[in-house]
């Protein structure tokens, strides 16, 4: 890439160097496994109750709990669902399109938190959570069951329409003489609708409304997770290369004195020896596997940026170069603020907060399904067959050519009294183990904080000491160089303090890099959401 970036194209040409096998794990670090245990435990969260197979039907009309204890005038066709914004499927906002020139920390994580294909996942569960809503919410709907149906052939049955004897010879039966045979065809439907369920269909339809809250809670969660790996990439794409820079300062000074200590020995100088070309030999090694460690990290840092930033095989992804340290000072919230803000914003304790209404939702079902549904049903019967008299008679019957309609009010419920006892128990154990999910959760949150905010700490105060370090290193290593260069100093000295010139750059690196990432997961175990974000 130009002078400044770092790329990588998904085919590298021939004598540039091929991504690493096997990718490890973006985020290994230990600040991340608290938080990963107690986000699992959310991994329980129920569907809500429009799926569990409570509602007793009246007739043939399923009458599932979702709110029919009174008027019907909330559930007319469109209205709202009350289903979040967020269950669009996902697109491309503006901040996941593919950027011109060097991708941006703040571009990589618009694109992670839009692209990645977690997030996709988890957008088409919450798509799920939604049509089990609306299912919820339309349960007192009544089910029409139509029949439509034509057959034949029909033997002749004639008489005088009133319910008399026949009156043609062919109407008699017991013999093989069918007269004028005919076909029939007939319709048949029937409905109910629920109208009192004691709260059966109320306690659904709440129920069903926490289902779009825990899909919006558990995506928000995998957008923080992808956005941070996303940090995480690009924080160890930027310590790599602020590595092979300082190996390269490095290692040009040790060229110039290697340089300096062969023309010394070949004017047979009493201040140098053969001994000192092997020690500076040996340190120049110790640099170049160290730079070859740098190339590795490096590649690896570019092979995961592709991947959270879902680059095309033909995309070109650069990367800006930044440099690691913070100009002013960084303000680390201090322990009790964090673990407040985590309390307030993390999707998880949202999503279990959800589950756990649902849970109370289901127990209200079971413990109402003791009692009967009150429902209005209706039903019609129409038939009509050619070769058979029509029935004028209301005492007359006619399996020929009815016509019957009629409406009423019906009551159904069942006495598996034992069955209903257990389904209850079970829903009021599904409840409890909700309730110690969610303490479980709140202590897995609480030691992820802590954890975060203070190695953040830790961090921070180890950046700034080896920033200090490195300016005494500096401040060494060019004393040490000048008395080298004018033949008061030793090898020795000079070989030390390039040792403790590196030895501090590459602490004061990673320790800068360690404060970077433990911003990105504090903001992440915070529940802290990207200004960039759509």
């Amino acid at each position: 890439g130009p002078s400044g970036t770092g790329s990588s194209a998904a085919n590298p040409t021939p004598g540039t160097r091929a991504p690493l096998p096997g990718p490890a794990a973006v985020n290994p670090g230990q600040a991340a496994e608290p938080g990963n245990a107690a986000q699992r435990a959310t991994t329980g969260t129920p569907r809500p109750a429009a799926a569990t197979p409570e509602a007793q039907d009246l007739g043939t009309s399923p009458i599932a709990p979702g709110s029919g204890d009174g008027a019907r005038g909330d559930r007319s066709p469109g209205a709202p669902t009350g289903a979040p914004e967020e269950a669009r499927a996902p697109g491309t906002p503006e901040g996941a399109r593919a950027p011109k020139g060097p991708i941006t920390l703040a571009q990589l994580v618009a694109r992670a938190r839009t692209q990645d294909a977690r997030v996709a996942e988890a957008t088409a569960e919450l798509r799920k959570f939604q049509a089990l809503h609306d299912q919820a919410r339309w349960a007192w709907f009544p089910r029409f069951e139509i029949t439509l149906g034509a057959g034949g052939p029909v033997p002749e049955a004639r008489n005088d329409g009133l319910g008399g004897p026949p009156t043609t010879e062919a109407s008699l039966e017991g013999d093989w003489n069918f007269g004028k045979v005919g076909v029939t065809v007939f319709s048949t439907g029937n409905a109910v609708l629920p109208l009192y369920t004691f709260g059966k269909l109320s306690a659904l339809e709440k129920a069903g409304s926490q289902g779009p809250i825990v899909g919006a809670a558990l995506r928000e969660r995998v957008r923080a997770e992808a956005g941070f790996q996303a940090a995480q990439a690009y924080y160890g794409y930027q310590l790599a290369r602020a590595g092979l820079k300082q190996l390269e300062d490095v290692a040009k000074r040790l060229k110039d004195a290697g340089d300096k200590i062969d023309a010394l020995l070949k004017e047979d100088s009493d201040q140098v020896s053969k001994l000192d070309t092997y020690k500076l030999g040996y340190f120049r090694q110790l640099v170049e596997s160290q730079r070859a460690t740098a190339l590795q990290g490096e590649q690896f840092a570019l092979t995961a940026i592709r991947l959270l930033a879902s680059a095309g095989p033909d995309e070109q992804v650069e990367v800006m170069a930044e440099d690691l340290p913070l100009q002013g000072e960084v303000n680390v919230p201090d322990l009790e603020t964090s673990l407040k803000q985590a309390n307030e914003r993390r999707p998880e304790l949202k999503a279990i907060a959800a589950g756990i209404i649902a849970r109370e939702q289901e127990v209200i079902i079971r413990e109402r399904s003791y009692y009967p549904d009150l429902g209005l049903a209706g039903y019609y019967d129409v038939r009509w067959t050619s070769s058979a008299t029509r029935q004028r008679s209301p005492f007359a019957y006619d399996p020929f050519n009815d016509r019957t309609a009629g409406l009423g009010l019906v009551i159904r419920g069942t006495f598996d009294i034992p069955i209903k006892d257990a389904q209850l128990e079970q829903a009021r154990a599904e409840l409890d183990k909700m309730h110690a999910q969610e303490q479980t959760l709140k202590a897995g949150i609480r030691l992820e904080v802590t954890q975060v905010q203070s190695q953040l700490a830790a961090a921070y105060s180890r950046a700034k000491s080896f920033t200090e370090a490195e300016k005494n290193a500096k401040r060494w290593a060019t004393a040490a160089y000048a008395a080298f260069d004018l033949g008061t100093g030793d090898t020795r000295e000079l070989v030390d303090a390039f040792t403790a010139l590196a030895q501090a750059s590459a602490e004061r690196g990673k320790s800068w890099h360690d404060v970077r990432v433990g911003l990105a997961s504090l903001a992440r175990v915070t529940g802290a959401v990207p200004t960039t974000d759509e």
